[in-house]
């Protein structure tokens, strides 16, 4: 057996059948330890190893992908008898494609421009100082997500462009499917001559593991979840590691009443229906009250044709008698499946208050030709990432041109957006000097 070959076999041999470890709190304390280690090595690793790592990983995963698409089938079969839903089984599945599209992505990190290293200001001072800051890795982060398997391939992909090391708590539903692929990511990190270390995840599917992690602040110095409300919730409870938060993305798409009908009908299509279980899928559809007659019944029409279920207020249903009766609670839902909640709102305003009301500051998209409005909205609604005239799925780091993304963190302290490797840097501050001392 080759050591690539030895790489990706461990993280699946070091499980027991029934993915219980003898000892979980150990096993996550030599984690830890294990990570940290391997972190003042990679933090010190060049440009071009860490490239190399990544260019290996793409291709082991390729090399993989039989291995990848097996253990998947396994982890959607194991779905279907949980009864997840076609949603949450869709971000499960990895087709050829997806796979391919994991390999492709993780190549594309690679040719990130190196986010360590960056003289991000520099000065001097009146007494001769010379006053640099720098970016550094930020060192150990552990990430937790639910469900969607290549979220793997880019968070682990990401974290090492940086210079960070990963520990990388998949949903259970994810299970095989993950442990493929971060075998594949430990096989390039052994090409480079990387620590494999650098890349790891708890050997059980027990919940119990991400208690642990959440408690293991001298080894984890930022948690990362991504995933539903109660599992972020849970997170930010639990933590006693900072945590970078990535809120549901409870996303809203508002036809003014100048958009552009064609433009109208694309945007709200794709916005909701182009992938239903990402983040960035829109999830309330808003429509100016004085331009509903002209658009919604069209924008309707494909929506219901692709199979999409309406759920409307008392004006939305009266230009279409096929829209169900939305309650409180659909303004309130992500529901990363074939639903839409729809509003007809007064202007503007009407607009920007069930936003604010109603929003998880993700993202936002107004469509209108009107650029006075345009860039009230813009400018007035608290999201990370607002957009006009574009599908709210955009919201990603790979269109945003990030190579992959962690997540979209919806806070207001930085990092805010997708979260790609730029973004996984923190930074120090370098003071030369000539002999000076404090009066």
């Amino acid at each position: 057996m080759t050591p690539a070959d030895a790489a990706i076999a461990e993280p699946i041999a070091d499980r027991s059948a029934q993915g219980q470890p003898a000892d979980l709190a150990a096993a996550m304390g030599g984690i830890g330890r294990r990570a940290r280690a391997a972190a003042a090595v990679v933090a010190n690793s060049s440009d071009a190893q860490r490239r190399e790592a990544l260019q290996a990983a793409a291709a082991a995963i390729r090399a993989g992908a039989d291995r990848i698409a097996e253990a998947n089938a396994r982890d959607v079969e194991l779905g279907r008898e949980k009864g997840l839903s076609a949603a949450l089984l869709d971000r499960l599945l990895l087709t050829p494609a997806r796979i391919e599209s994991m390999a492709a992505g993780v190549e594309a990190v690679a040719a990130l421009p190196d986010p360590v290293g960056r003289t991000l200001a520099a000065w001097d001072r009146p007494n001769g100082l010379r006053i640099e800051r720098r970016s550094v890795p930020i060192g150990v982060i552990a990430i937790v997500y639910e469900s969607r398997p290549n979220v793997t391939a880019d968070a682990g992909s990401l974290c090492l462009r940086a210079g960070n090391v990963a520990i990388l708590r998949g949903g259970s539903e994810s299970f095989h499917s993950s442990g493929e692929i971060l075998a594949a990511l430990r096989a390039g990190l052994s090409a480079a001559d990387l620590p494999a270390d650098a890349l790891q995840s708890p050997p059980s599917r027990d919940r119990a593991a991400v208690g642990h992690l959440l408690r293991m602040a001298e080894f984890v110095d930022v948690v990362v979840p991504r995933g539903g409300r109660s599992l972020i919730e849970r997170v930010m409870a639990e933590s006693r590691v900072p945590v970078l938060a990535h809120l549901e993305g409870l996303n809203h798409t508002y036809l003014h009443a100048a958009a552009d009908l064609t433009k109208a009908r694309a945007i709200t299509l794709n916005a909701k229906m182009r992938r239903v279980s990402v983040c960035g899928a829109t999830e309330t559809l808003l429509v100016d009250a004085s331009a509903a007659a002209r658009l919604l019944p069209p924008v309707l029409d494909e929506l219901i044709a692709a199979g999409c279920e309406v759920r409307g207020c008392p004006r939305t249903r009266g230009l279409d008698a096929r829209v169900k009766a939305a309650t409180e609670e659909d303004w309130r839902t992500e529901y990363l499946e074939a639903i839409l909640a729809v509003r007809v709102v007064d202007g503007l305003e009407g607009a920007l208050d069930h936003i604010a009301r109603y929003g998880s500051r993700h993202t936002e998209a107004i469509v209108t030709e009107d650029p006075a409005a345009a860039e009230a909205f813009l400018t007035r609604v608290d999201a990370a990432i607002v957009l006009h005239n574009a599908s709210t799925q955009f919201a990603d780091g790979g269109e945003f041109g990030m190579g992959a993304e962690i997540g979209i963190a919806t806070g207001k302290l930085p990092p805010r957006g997708p979260v790609g490797a730029e973004q996984l840097t923190s930074y120090k501050y370098l003071v030369r000097g000539d002999g000076q001392t404090r009066p």
